[in-house]
C-alpha cells in the first residue's frame, strides 16, 4: 500500500511538472497566471529597494527626513528610491504605479528598463507617465506577441480603432482625433496589408465616410467596394479624386468660418460634416511618371495630398498613406508630404534607409528595433509619433474574406454625400447560392 501510495504521488508530481511545461509553451497566459506572476510579484517585493538602488534610481532623501533619521529614528540615511502607490497583476504580466522622488523623471527609469527587466526576470519593461510626478512599470511576463490576442477594453467613442497590440499587452490604438494623419510602410509580406485590413475592418463599424486609392487597379481594396464611398484605380482618376477632395476641403473651411470656429468638432452636431478617411495604398505609384506627359498629372497629385495633409485635418479629412518605400527619390514634394504625416508605422523593411525615412525624424531610438523585425513574425512593426515615444506592436492576422464581411454588413453607413457619387465603386450583387433545380425532367419517350 505504501508504495502504491509513493508511486501515485510520484506519477502526480510528474503529471504537474510536464502540466507545467506544456502551458508555459502552450498556454503562456496560464503558466503566467499560476506560477510567474506570484515569483515575479514575490521577487519584485523583496529586491525591489536594492535594484532601485544599483540600477541609479535612487536620491538623495530631504534634510528633514535625514535629520529624522540619524536623530530620531537612530538610523543610517539612505537613498529614497520611487514610492510604490500600487501594485497589480494581469493576464499578461505585473503593473506597478511610482510616485517619482524629486530629482527623477520618467527618462531615467525608461534608460533603465533593460537592467529592470533583467533584475526581476520579465520579458519586457516599459515605462508610461500616468500623471505629473507618477508613472507606471508596465512588466510583461511573456512574449506576448507571439500569439496575437487582443484585450478586451472599454468601448472607445469618437474616431478611435484598436488595429495591434503592444508589447506591454496593450491596445494600440489609431485614433484620428490624436493623430490625424499617418504613414505606413512596409516590404512585401511584412503585414502591411493586413494592418490596413484591420484598419479597415474597424472603420467600417463607425459613421465615416471610407475613400479608397488603389493604383493597383484595386486589387487589395476593391474587396471592400461595399463600404467605400469613392474607389480610385489608376493615378488619372486619383488625381480627379484628390481635387474633388480638396475642393470639399476648402467648402467645410467656409462652413468653419460663417459658425466662428476653427475646428470640425466644434460645429453643432446638425451641422458638422461626415469625417472622411483617405486610404491610400500605394503612395509610390501617386509619384513615379513615365513620360514627361504625366508630369503635369504628379504636380496635380502632390499638391493635393500635400495640402490635404497640411489642413484637412481641421474639417475632419484624414490620410492613412501606405508604401514600401517613402523618400526624396520619388521626387519633389515626397520629403514635405512625409513630414505633415506625423504618425509612423514601419514594419519589417529591406533596408535600414528606409526604416530611417520612417522613424527618424520622430524616434530616432526606434530605427534599430525597426530594423531587426524577423521575416518569420509578419504583422510585427514599430508604431511611433512625433512625441518621440515607440512601441513595438504586432496586428492580428485576419482573413480578407473576414474584412470583407465586415464591409458587406455595414454597407448602410456608408454616406450620402454627392461630390463623390462619381467615384462610387460598383459592387457586384451576391450570387445566389447553389440549390436543388425545381425544373422536373421529363422522359423521352419514342
Amino acid at each position: 500500500m505504501t508504495d502504491l501510495s509513493l508511486l501515485l504521488e510520484a506519477t502526480g508530481a510528474v503529471a504537474g511538472v510536464g502540466g507545467l511545461g506544456y502551458a508555459k509553451a502552450r498556454a503562456p497566459r496560464v503558466y503566467w497566471s499560476l506560477v510567474g506572476l506570484p515569483v515575479t510579484w514575490g521577487r519584485f517585493s523583496f529586491t525591489y529597494r536594492s535594484t532601485m538602488d544599483v540600477c541609479g534610481l535612487t536620491v538623495q532623501p530631504s534634510r528633514l527626513r535625514a535629520f529624522v533619521a540619524r536623530s530620531i529614528a537612530r538610523r543610517e540615511v539612505l537613498p529614497v528610491p520611487p514610492k510604490v502607490r500600487r501594485v497589480r497583476g494581469t493576464s499578461t504580466g505585473l503593473r506597478v504605479t511610482l510616485r517619482l522622488p524629486a530629482g527623477l523623471e520618467p527618462a531615467d527609469l525608461s534608460a533603465a528598463s533593460e537592467r529592470l527587466r533583467h533584475a526581476w526576470g520579465v520579458h519586457s519593461v516599459t515605462v508610461a507617465e500616468t500623471k505629473p510626478g507618477y508613472v507606471e512599470l508596465r512588466m510583461t511576463g511573456y512574449d506576448v506577441l507571439r500569439q496575437v490576442r487582443m484585450p478586451r477594453g472599454p468601448r472607445l467613442d469618437g474616431l478611435a480603432v484598436p488595429v495591434a497590440l503592444r508589447e506591454d499587452g496593450t491596445a494600440y490604438v489609431r485614433d484620428y482625433r490624436k493623430v490625424p494623419m499617418a504613414l505606413t510602410l512596409g516590404a512585401n509580406n511584412s503585414g502591411k496589408s493586413v494592418y490596413q485590413r484591420n484598419l479597415i475592418k474597424g472603420l467600417a463599424r463607425l459613421p465615416v465616410a471610407l475613400v479608397g486609392i488603389d493604383c493597383k487597379r484595386g486589387v487589395e481594396q476593391s474587396a471592400y467596394a461595399p463600404r467605400l464611398s469613392a474607389l480610385a484605380i489608376t493615378p488619372d482618376d486619383s488625381a480627379s479624386l484628390l481635387d474633388v477632395l480638396v475642393a470639399e476641403m476648402e467648402t467645410r473651411f467656409d462652413l468653419l468660418s460663417r459658425h466662428g470656429v476653427s475646428d470640425m468638432w466644434e460645429l453643432p452636431e446638425r451641422a458638422r460634416p461626415v469625417p472622411i478617411v483617405v486610404l491610400v495604398d500605394e503612395v509610390a505609384e501617386l509619384f513615379l511618371i513615365s513620360s514627361r506627359k504625366d508630369e503635369e498629372r504628379r504636380e496635380r497629385i502632390v499638391t493635393a495630398l500635400i495640402r490635404l495633409a497640411q489642413m484637412a485635418r481641421a474639417v475632419g479629412i484624414y490620410l492613412e498613406v501606405c508604401g514600401q518605400r517613402f523618400g526624396s527619390e520619388l521626387g519633389k514634394g515626397a520629403t514635405m508630404l512625409r513630414a505633415q504625416l506625423t504618425g509612423r508605422v514601419v514594419h519589417r523593411v529591406n533596408d535600414k534607409q528606409t526604416a530611417e525615412m520612417g522613424l527618424a525624424d520622430v524616434a530616432p531610438d526606434a530605427v534599430v528595433a525597426a530594423s531587426l523585425i524577423p521575416a518569420e513574425r509578419p504583422g510585427t512593426a514599430v508604431a511611433a509619433d512625433t512625441s518621440g515615444g515607440w512601441a513595438k506592436i504586432r496586428t492580428p492576422h485576419i482573413p480578407r474574406d473576414e474584412a470583407k464581411a465586415v464591409c458587406r454588413e455595414f454597407a448602410h453607413l456608408v454616406p450620402e454625400l454627392p461630390f463623390l457619387d462619381p467615384y462610387r465603386p460598383h459592387v457586384p450583387a451576391d450570387a445566389p447560392a447553389p440549390g436543388p433545380s425545381l425544373v422536373k425532367p421529363l422522359p423521352v419517350t419514342e
